[in-house]
């Protein structure tokens, strides 16, 4: 078992010293299935912009992704196909000129969409990209007016009270919403047989009580701004249009998201913007340099995820004994010095006596640091605090950049501080809460309490760590359980909280421990490993995949040897799977392990397959031998 163990760990340690890139970073793609493809597509076509190349590789791309039945899945055990990703699907393919409406494999596609009830049924987000560009109609009103991003902060709700990926796509949206624009082309298909009905309540806004009392407290507050109606109707889109303007990265980008820069782009359109204005075509050209490669097509990404893969890959081999020294790892360091942050985001909103220091997702964002990026860099660069007066300022910030990010409730947030007010639970914006709050996760707890005890001199008995203690605690699931935000999904944040309570101070014995421990017994399969659906995020429960995957085994092995004074049965069983599976190459493989939205947005990161069972072999081995 030693030298099997070893053996496995210098595979992996070699297979990533081999895949850094030159700059020290580490590209691994992220990958988010076909929408992002086909919104290229008919973006492009949209534009005028005919790169015929990448148009055709697209639409080879999302083809090859089509399941035997006509649709398009969101993951593997998703039953019968996803409407939204295949409505979206067919219109890129017809859009590209590449594939004819009486293709077999678009009439599939068109009698999957018709019997989930047409195009109808498809996702919020999906229907504004179908009205932007003629295909749906925009409703009489949009659920929030414009006027909204006016409000003040000290209204019960204002523009500062979104999570910060929820604000970059609902303002260019209320842009678009409020001039009702749509840009036809001569190349526009017609997808009107999508159709089963075209019913003017077809975006399906709820509408209760609490909207109603929140519309009209909303309404009133807008009324009483100092300005008359019509002027503040034209501040209001003055504000909406300079937020986008302030929030461009250096490749063009909207916050470095893919979504958000497609609507910002219409949003400028509708706007004046001509579609051959710089800012605009410095967007597209943002967009096209987030195009990566897997299978031998091209892929849109969501964005990159160059920070997030090398602090992870540069901390897992450092885990598995690869020296600081070591050149694969000082030029990760490097890299990873120089995408440190120092300006104020939007942050500094809800945590303005703190200094700019974190990290964020991408290689490209400039602006909007997250605490599980910042933790991460910050364990890459750890080794290196003592031996460089450089290191030690950047760490010195970055670690109080973080410990200013605990919310008031004891757990940390992704972005933004306190960003999770229940009134947005009644707005009608699907994926509400998943798009607009920003709450405190287990899985985002977790992680920064392991991180603040075993890399730093906070003391187990520091108020930090203490009421960070105490919520994951507090929200443990009735079944040992945790719920992880960015992950898929209960193994995930049960693993987070763990190790993270673990090295906080929580005893092996605890209550706590001892029914997370005993949950991730129960669920594990008969080979040895564990395997959870992206149902679970759907349902808010777990949902077992029916199948193992190397990176749940990875998350649920390592929470067990943490909690494990000796290798138990389950840990041999666990580390056996790894073993003999490590060189599989089925769908486990692609099955997404990162979730953005319930329903709507999973992610697989192609990185996961080898950073997480090397840090659960290299625990393995330093804890048992």
């Amino acid at each position: 078992m030693k030298l099997r163990v070893n053996d496995l760990m210098a595979q992996i340690t070699e297979q990533l010293k081999r895949s850094q890139t030159a700059d020290g970073s580490w590209a691994y793609p992220f990958e988010t299935g076909i929408s992002t493809d086909a919104y290229m597509i008919i973006l492009l076509r949209t534009l005028g912009i005919n790169d015929e190349e990448l148009i055709r590789g697209l639409a080879e791309r999302i083809l090859s992704r089509q399941a035997t039945n006509g649709a398009w899945k969101l993951f593997q055990d998703e039953k019968d196909g996803n409407v939204t990703a295949t409505a979206e699907a067919y219109y890129a393919l017809l859009y590209s000129g590449y594939v004819a409406k009486g293709d077999a494999r678009l009439q599939a596609a068109k009698t999957f969409i018709r019997a989930k009830g047409g195009i109808e049924n498809t996702h919020m987000l999906a229907k504004i990209m179908f009205a932007l560009t003629g295909q749906y109609r925009w409703p009489p009103c949009f659920p929030i007016p414009i006027e909204a991003v006016l409000l003040p902060f000290s209204f019960p709700v204002n523009l500062y009270d979104l999570s910060v990926f929820g604000r970059a796509n609902l303002i260019p949206i209320l842009v678009v919403a409020t001039k009702k624009y749509k840009k036809k082309t001569k190349k526009s298909p017609d997808l009107s047989d999508l159709f089963i009905s075209r019913s003017d309540d077809s975006f399906h806004w709820p509408d209760n009580r609490e909207i109603q009392k929140l519309r009209a407290a909303m309404e009133n507050e807008i009324r009483h701004l100092p300005r008359l109606p019509h002027s503040i109707h034209s501040a209001a889109v003055q504000r909406a249009k300079q937020y986008m303007l302030d929030h461009i990265e250096p490749d063009g980008t909207l916050y470095s998201y893919f979504s958000s820069t497609f609507l910002m782009i219409f949003a400028l359109l509708s706007l004046g913007y001509a579609k051959s204005d710089p800012v605009i075509l410095e967007a597209v050209a943002g967009l096209k340099s987030m195009k990566c490669t897997i299978g031998g097509h091209p892929h849109i990404q969501y964005t990159t995820a160059s920070v997030w893969n090398t602090a992870l890959i540069s901390y897992a081999l450092q885990e598995a004994e690869v020296s600081p020294s070591d050149p694969v790892i000082q030029t990760a360091n490097r890299y990873l010095l120089r995408r440190q942050q120092y300006k104020y985001g939007d942050w500094v909103f809800h945590n303005s006596n703190a200094f700019p220091g974190g990290w964020g997702f991408s290689n490209i964002n400039t602006m909007n640091p997250d605490v599980d990026d910042t933790t991460a860099a910050l364990r890459s660069l750890a080794s290196l605090v003592n031996s460089s007066s450089t290191v030690y300022q950047s760490w010195k910030r970055g670690v109080g950049w973080t410990m200013s990010m605990q919310n008031t409730d004891g757990g940390w947030p992704a972005f933004e501080k306190n960003i999770n007010k229940k009134l947005f639970n009644f707005l009608p914006i699907e994926g509400a809460r998943f798009l607009l709050t920003d709450p405190s996760s287990a899985d985002l707890t977790g992680r920064t309490l392991e991180f603040f005890g075993s890399y730093t001199n906070v003391q187990k008995k520091h108020s930090l760590l203490k009421k960070g203690t105490d919520w994951l605690i507090e929200n443990q699931e009735t079944d040992g359980s945790w719920y992880g935000r960015w992950g898929i999904c209960y193994i995930y944040g049960t693993w987070a909280a763990m190790t993270g309570l673990k090295v906080a101070g929580t005893g092996t014995q605890t209550p706590v421990i001892q029914r997370a421990v005993h949950w991730l017994c129960r669920i594990q399969n008969e080979d040895g490993g564990w395997g959870e659906s992206c149902t679970s995020d759907i349902k808010r429960t777990y949902i077992p995949l029916g199948s193992s995957t190397l990176i749940h085994t990875s998350w649920a092995l390592d929470a067990l040897i943490a909690a494990a004074d000796k290798p138990t049965k389950e840990i041999r069983a666990g580390l056996s799977y790894l073993l003999r599976s490590f060189h599989k190459n089925d769908w486990t493989i692609d099955y997404p392990a990162g979730q953005g939205m319930a329903g709507g947005f999973y992610i697989h990161y192609h990185s996961y397959r080898y950073i997480f069972p090397l840090l659960a072999l290299a625990h393995y081995k330093r804890k048992f031998g």
